[in-house]
Order: C-alpha cells, then structure tokens, then sequence
C-alpha cells in the first residue's frame, strides 16, 4: 500500500479513533494539540500518513518549541512523558523519516519522538528515561493496602488520621495549580502556567485533578488521565511544611482508590530518571520499572537531550530560583518554562 504523509486535515474523531485502535497514549489524542497552542502559543505540526483513497494508517503530533536561550526542537509530544508515531509499521517509518527531514532543513537542534514501547525506525533511541507502574488488585483498596510494608501502609492512613480530606473535581484545578507553583518554587524549577492546567481541564473533562485539604488549606495535589485499562499520576505536588503529615501519601492512595472504583487494573506513577529521589519514591509502592523509548535526531547524528537544570550551563538556575519571591517565580516561570520540552 503506498503511502503520502500530509498535515491532518480530518475531524479529531478521526485521528482519535486511530490512537484507541493502534493502543496510544492519551497524550497521542488530538485535544492535546489546542492545548499546546492555546496555552503555550506553539506550532502544532501534526501529521497523517493516508492511503491512495484517503484512509488514515498513521498519525504523528509534532510540536515545535524554539527560543534564543534553549534552542529548537521538534518534539513528540513535549512537556508530557509520551508521543510518537502510531500506525501501520510503513506509517511510522514513514512519518518518522518526514520528521527527521524536516527537522534538518529547519536546522533543529533536537528531534526527539517520545514512544512508550519500541518502534520499527532507524533513528537512535535513548533510554534516559523510565516510568513505573503498579498493578492493581482485584479486591480493591483493602486488597492493596495489604500489599504495602508496615511502614508504607503507616504513611498512607496518617494523613486521615490528621484530619486531611481528598477531593476531586473540576473545581480543584485552582487549588491544584496554588500547590503545584508553590512545590515547583521550592523545588528551584519554573512552573507550568495555570492556563495550561486549565486548558487541559476544557480539553478533556475526563482529567483527574486532585487535592488534599487540611481545613481549608490544600497540602497536596495531583492530575492525570486515566486511559484504557490505566490510570497516570502525571504531575503530583506536596508542601513542604506538611510532610510531616504525608499528605502526599495520602493523596496517591486517594487516586489508587479511585482508579480501582472505576475498574483500572494500573496505576502509572509518570516518567522520571532512574535512580532518582523520584525514582526511589515511586519505586517504595512495590511497582515495577518500564523502560521508555525516545528515539532521536540531531545534526551531526550526536547524543542529545532536552534542557534540563541538571546540565551544567543551568545548574545555577535552581538555586537562584528557590530565593524568588513566589508571586514572581509563578509570573516569570511560565514565561520560561514554554521553551523548556
């Protein structure tokens, strides 16, 4: 079957019923594209592979995100954990091979497609990342806590015990993001802009948003998706102060609990390096670790990555960041953060 690459001109029930139909992310779904483009401003440059008589093989949501400081990049799917071409194996080594080419006659710094699993393409993968994922038990949250170590099933129940309430909802975005800002600041990192959050909100009103409230305070928060037999913790927050509390314990179990009510069989706990205090954290649920695949191009055919604080041309970044006041790191950090895949 011979096959052209074009940009998607279909309706986004087209495009998505291919993503369900090859087993793709939730990040493949096409809603993700306004997201980047209202509440980032970036080009979209997603992509169809399409038969002689039109019908769809293969998709492929390529984002660009270019700036004097950090460079340009081509990158399937940024600011997210996953992307990538889906379809026919033809499609994907054919939308694979149009990206490589266009991203060397646009002079991209880096051309990186971020697949959960293997592709059949020649482009050099790396393996810099992972995520980790939990099964999920049958007999519900009794049957899982029963899984845990003494210690972990402690942490867990405190946060109740100390008068700390989980709540979802639409109306946690707000009060998602006031933690979320907050924990980043602390970190030493830029933060996401709410209006991120909240376009991802309109987008799919399926999100998960999450918080953890002692009185009228909320100490912890998470978002994620639940997709397939899955649910992902795609970005979770706690306040430092409060850790003495685990609210964040407490706040994961809530989502675990709520993924079993709804018949999910996965918790994924997101991407992270391994090794990390990330890794650690995630690893202490008794999960296990699945390797990531994110294939590459550069212009001279190098190793490369997306900019992180831990390279040494911005390892000043975060300990200058902690010191801001947080009304400025949340107003600038978005300002910077939209460059940063």
């Amino acid at each position: 079957m011979s096959l052209r690459v074009e940009p998607f001109s279909g309706e986004a029930g087209e495009w998505d019923a291919l993503v369900e139909r090859e087993e793709g992310t939730h990040f493949h779904r096409f809603g993700w594209k306004g997201v980047f483009e209202r509440a980032l401003g970036h080009q979209c440059l997603y992509l169809a592979a399409r038969s002689e008589h039109g019908g769809l093989a293969g998709v492929l949501p390529l984002v660009r995100v270019r700036s004097l400081v950090f460079g340009h990049y081509l990158v399937s799917v940024p600011f997210v954990n996953y992307g990538g071409p889906l379809g026919s194996d033809e499609a994907v080594r054919l939308l694979s091979s149009w990206a490589a080419d266009r991203a060397r006659r646009d002079g991209v710094k880096l051309l990186e497609l971020r697949s959960r699993g293997p592709l059949p393409i020649d482009l050099p993968v790396s393996h810099r990342k992972i995520t980790v994922v939990l099964d999920l038990p049958t007999g519900g949250p009794d049957a899982l806590m029963k899984q845990f170590e003494a210690k972990l099933r402690s942490q867990v129940r405190r946060p109740a015990k100390e008068g700390i309430e989980v709540r979802f909802g639409a109306d946690q975005v707000e009060p998602f993001f006031q933690v979320f800002s907050r924990h980043m600041r602390d970190l030493g990192t830029p933060t996401m802009p709410s209006r991120f959050f909240e376009e991802i909100a309109r987008a799919f009103p399926d999100a998960w948003f999450g918080c953890a409230w002692l009185g009228d305070v909320p100490v912890a928060a998470g978002a994620g998706f639940a997709w397939g037999r899955e649910f992902e913790m795609t970005w979770a927050s706690s306040l430092h102060e409060y850790n003495r509390l685990s609210p964040n314990m407490g706040l994961y179990f809530a989502f675990m609990r709520r993924a079993m009510e709804q018949g999910l069989t996965l918790f994924n706990f997101g991407r992270c390096s391994p090794g990390s205090g990330t890794h650690r954290f995630k690893s202490q649920w008794g999960s296990r670790d699945e390797q990531l695949h994110w294939y590459q191009a550069t212009p001279d055919g190098t190793p490369a990555a997306t900019p992180s604080p831990d390279a040494g041309a911005f390892s000043y970044g975060p300990r200058v960041w902690r010191k801001l006041p947080l009304g400025l790191a949340t107003w600038l950090g978005p300002r910077i953060v939209r460059f940063i895949p």
